[in-house]
């Protein structure tokens, strides 16, 4: 049993050394941990804790908010599609299968903080819920939506940790 863990644990050290060396220093790409940890603590505010939390009080009217974090997410995501598009899609990248390229400057790092900044997005979207959860809407928050959101970050994670030239939108 302890042979196992040890491959286990040489098997995840050399998968983790294969990765993008470009993102090696950036804010959650060591270690799929903290990405994990963040994703469940989301699950247990939307499913458990939200929900009792609000139980004895009033829907909070935060119009205004989701308001502004709507426009700011429609902002977000046209600079996304404008990047990829301008910088990749229509630049010579194949709609089918593109190559990963690992240069450290130009177009190719533009790609990859581009995909960086798509990964972090998927943690911003977690206010969707988070906004149901505050409103007192729970029948919005189903569990395909909250499984949605949950896994996203994490999926994403493993494509821009190794292949960050194909995070494709």
């Amino acid at each position: 049993m302890i042979q196992v863990i040890k491959n286990l644990m040489d098997g995840y050290a050399a998968a983790m050394a294969n990765g993008d060396p470009r993102l090696a220093d950036w804010p959650l790409m060591k270690s799929p941990l903290p990405v994990i940890t963040i994703c469940c603590s989301y699950v247990y505010f939307v499913k458990y804790l939200g929900p009792q939390l609000m139980k004895n009080r009033q829907p909070v009217d935060i119009r205004y908010l989701m308001i502004f974090y709507n426009f700011i997410m429609v902002l977000i995501s046209a600079l996304l599609v404008y990047v990829f598009a301008i910088k990749a899609w229509f630049n010579g990248y194949s709609f089918k299968c593109q190559p990963v390229d690992y240069t450290p400057h130009g177009d190719a790092l533009l790609i990859a903080q581009a995909s960086y900044f798509y990964f972090i997005v998927k943690f911003l979207e977690f206010f969707d819920t988070i906004f149901f959860v505050l409103r007192k809407k729970f029948s919005h928050v189903s569990t395909l939506h909250v499984i949605h959101h949950g896994l996203m970050p994490f999926s994403v994670w493993w494509g821009l940790k190794f292949v960050p030239g194909q995070c494709f939108l």
